[in-house]
């Protein structure tokens, strides 16, 4: 949607101005002189009409700059950004197994968002400046400083209406908009990928086997409790049972004299 808006306001601008030059001679003069733009934006190539206040004589004038390269650029980036939004919002909904399948479709999405981030940055940017030559080239003063008939102080020269340029202000709003909501879903696509989720498993695996490894050793078993080998009284127990049972506990000569 925000690249329909860019493309939109830029592409589709067409714009104009009108400038009067009121000659000494007042049936030379001519107080509407219209002159109309529009994309891309090569002004070398719009041409009009002015008089010379010199009689009947008119000049033939085009308005000075092209600014078409930073003009298409940024509507092709924001056509372009449309159409692979387009296309991965079908993928998303219809394609899902196929998007997840070898993790191939979230890293090619990570690497096609970064590009288009930069690109919608460049872009933007290049618009930005362009616009603003377009604005200095289509200034109806400049415009008026190209007539030989406003050189000579006896004719008087005025701009009527100036060129309206909000919706080429909006595209450049829109393109700097775009490459905010591209960056920021940077992380989104990121996390899709599986490398935020497997850098972040490692570490709590690890602690969970020391733990476990901790709980499961000696010190947490009491050898020294009733289970321990030096608190079983079972090794005295038995030498007291087997002195008894061979007769070291009782009389011994008595037991040998009665045996005789």
């Amino acid at each position: 949607l925000f690249a329909i808006f860019a493309f939109a306001t830029c592409g589709g601008y067409s714009g104009g101005l009108r400038l009067s030059v009121d000659c000494a001679n007042k049936s030379e003069s001519d107080l509407s002189i219209d002159i109309a733009f529009a994309y891309p934006f090569r002004l070398h190539q719009v041409n009009f009409d002015a008089p010379t206040c010199e009689g009947k004589r008119r000049e033939k004038l085009s308005l000075i700059g092209d600014f078409s390269s930073s003009a298409e650029f940024f509507v092709t980036i924001a056509v372009f950004a449309f159409l692979y939004s387009l296309a991965a919002t079908v993928v998303y909904i219809f394609f899902q197994n196929k998007y997840r399948e070898n993790n191939r479709g979230p890293l090619i999405d990570f690497i096609v968002t970064v590009v288009f981030s930069f690109l919608w940055l460049v872009s933007s940017s290049a618009w930005a400046k362009g616009l603003s030559d377009v604005k200095i080239a289509t200034d109806p003063d400049e415009v008026l400083l190209l007539m030989s008939a406003c050189k000579q102080q006896s004719n008087k020269c005025l701009p009527v209406r100036s060129p309206v340029m909000s919706s080429l202000n909006t595209s450049v709003v829109f393109g700097f908009l775009n490459f905010i909501l591209w960056a920021g879903n940077i992380w989104f696509v990121f996390k899709e990928t599986g490398w935020h989720s497997s850098g972040q498993r490692h570490p709590p695996d690890t602690m969970e086997k020391q733990s476990s490894s901790y709980n499961q050793g000696g010190y947490n078993q009491d050898s020294y409790g009733p289970t321990g080998g030096y608190n079983q009284p079972g090794s005295y127990s038995q030498v007291g049972e087997y002195g008894q049972s061979q007769g070291y506990g009782q009389s011994g000569p008595t037991s040998f004299a009665n045996q005789i």
